[in-house]
């Protein structure tokens, strides 16, 4: 029976690896494909804020330094008027000319606070676009055009990018964290894409007109949901109109403060993935070619199993390397050194998730129902 298992974990190994290499191409076609340059259209950017989170000056100034020919604005929610960020985001502001608005104080409308300031923001934006983006993300100076171009084509409701990661300080936590989005995440879903099944909407970006907004209900179906850009991108579909994915790829400023904290960030977007898509959850077994090879030579240690173990770093390697290559990443084998560490870390989250159980959000637990709502149970210690 032993022998049975090392071999099973052996073919995922080499499966994995396939699949990396896979992942690898489907990046890098993605990163080389040119994004849109028009038509500019009116837009308003939508800026949810909470807390003085690393790098939000700079997040917060390139949003408001995009290249767009139409007309845009830019406002920032916080529920609370004394939050630490909007010191920061009038400081960004005073810099700049684009035309920006606070937009605090408002009610907290449900479980998601995210969805809730949305609802706000919305209510006070003047274009006919809107263009959701997280206050962790930077975004290049031609983003925002990107995102906003395809909505002039017939059909298409909502317009979605992927992105990559970067550290917003020195600890170890952090910067694994951003290595997890770029060696797992963000190949895994390029491929997904191009395969044209993982029909994602991506919550750090999410572009669409108000009329498409007010055709699915507005963002109040949402207020109970964790995956609102899941449901976002369902409700869109099921009106009948396409998500886009536009190949801009902005970078998520990462923290974590510790590895609990790592731990419970990535806890809950795999049970997120596991409740709403349990069959691509499954296929993510793929995605750790690394620890089904460490397994393989754990159960059955012998030259063919090492030789498995072999394919299978040398195939993460080469996704690294070729992502790392094609988003203009630095490090080099300093970084490189990292990716068992991260790759076993993956594979522990995703056995983890298996478990059924409660996420945490900020300094909230909750409990998930079924439909993806949000039942707060207790405050994260």
């Amino acid at each position: 029976m032993t022998l049975v298992f090392a071999i099973l974990s052996l073919i995922l190994a080499l499966a994995g690896a396939a699949q990396a290499i896979f992942a690898r191409r489907a990046l890098r076609r993605l990163a080389a494909t040119p994004p849109p340059e028009g038509p500019a259209l009116p837009a308003s950017l939508l800026k949810p804020l909470h807390g003085a989170e690393p790098g939000l000056g700079g997040n917060l100034a390139a949003g408001l330094a995009q290249r767009h020919a139409a007309p845009f604005e830019a406002l920032f929610g916080a529920a609370d008027p004394a939050d630490a960020a909007l010191p920061i985001a009038r400081a960004a502001m005073a810099e700049s000319a684009t035309p920006a608005r606070i937009v605090s104080g408002g009610a907290i409308l449900g479980a998601n606070r995210k969805v809730s300031q949305l609802v706000h923001l919305a209510a006070e934006a003047r274009h006919p676009l809107l263009v959701i983006s997280d206050a962790d993300m930077r975004c290049p100076p031609e983003w925002l055009t990107a995102v906003t171009a395809p909505l002039a084509q017939p059909g298409v409701g909502l317009v979605t990018c992927l992105y990559r990661g970067e550290a917003g300080d020195a600890r170890l936590w952090s910067r694994l964290a951003a290595l997890g989005i770029d060696w797992h995440f963000l190949p895994n879903a390029a491929l997904g894409e191009a395969l044209g099944q993982a029909k994602g909407c991506y919550g750090a970006t999410m572009a669409l007109s108000r009329a498409t907004l007010d055709r699915i209900g507005g963002f109040e179906p949402l207020l109970p949901l964790l995956a609102d850009d899941h449901a976002l991108g369902a409700a869109v579909r099921r009106a009948g109109l396409q998500v886009v994915v536009s190949p801009v790829i902005p970078v998520h400023v990462m923290q974590e403060k510790s590895l609990v904290a790592l731990w419970r960030h990535e806890l809950r977007w795999a049970r997120t993935v596991r409740m709403l898509n349990p069959a691509g959850f499954a296929g993510l077994a793929f995605t750790h070619p690394l620890a089904w090879a460490i397994l393989a030579l754990a159960l059955a240690p012998g030259p063919w199993t090492l030789a498995g173990l072999a394919v299978a770093l040398a195939a993460r390697l080469a996704l690294a390397q070729g992502v790392d290559r094609a988003l203009g990443v630095s490090g080099g084998w300093r970084r490189w050194a990292w990716l068992p560490a991260r790759d076993l870390l993956s594979a522990a989250i995703w056995l983890a998730a298996l478990v059924p159980g409660g996420v945490t959000w900020g300094a909230q637990r909750y409990r998930l129902g079924r439909d993806g709502r949000m039942v707060e149970t207790t405050r994260a210690s």
